[in-house]
């Protein structure tokens, strides 16, 4: 309210008055409104070149002679919108046909699997996951090898 009281657009009533009266940081903070009311009541503003009336008129005259965008130009918009449209119904199309997800169907992802090489990192690492069920019967026989040591040589 203090920037509406200071430039008289509101009236000081007499609860604002007594407030002000008691609060010296709400009667400090009023002055300087009425302090930069003041200076904006003796600021003028600048007035505009004599000529600017004449420039802008040529310059409306210029853009006005200028030739207006035929009808490519409003033919070209709603072209290219309806081309990103069937690029995106493509794009929809084609994730939901392949198998969508990231890695396409489960198909590709066999396919992937089976193209690596033996004796590479990756191919090693996948044919152990593959092979897990009989490598890990490799430690019953290690098992059966040591009681059939025990057995035969008490």
């Amino acid at each position: 309210m203090m920037p509406d009281l200071a430039s008289g657009l509101m009236e000081v009533t007499p609860e604002i008055r007594g407030h002000l009266a008691g609060c010296v940081a709400c009667a400090g903070k009023m002055e300087e409104f009425r302090q930069t009311m003041a200076l904006l009541d003796e600021w003028k503003a600048p007035e505009p070149s004599p000529y600017f009336d004449v420039r802008l008129q040529a310059r409306l005259r210029e853009e006005m002679a200028k030739p207006q965008a035929g009808w490519l130009t409003w033919f070209r918009r709603p072209v290219l919108a309806a081309a990103l449209t069937v690029l995106l119904g493509l794009g929809v199309g084609l994730f939901f046909t392949k198998g969508g997800g990231r890695y396409g169907s489960a198909d590709n992802v066999v396919a992937v699997i089976d193209s690596t090489e033996p004796g590479t990192a990756v191919g090693d690492l996948q044919a152990l996951e593959k092979n897990h069920d009989l490598y890990a019967d490799f430690d019953l026989l290690d098992d059966l090898e040591v009681q059939h040591d025990v057995v035969a040589n008490p």
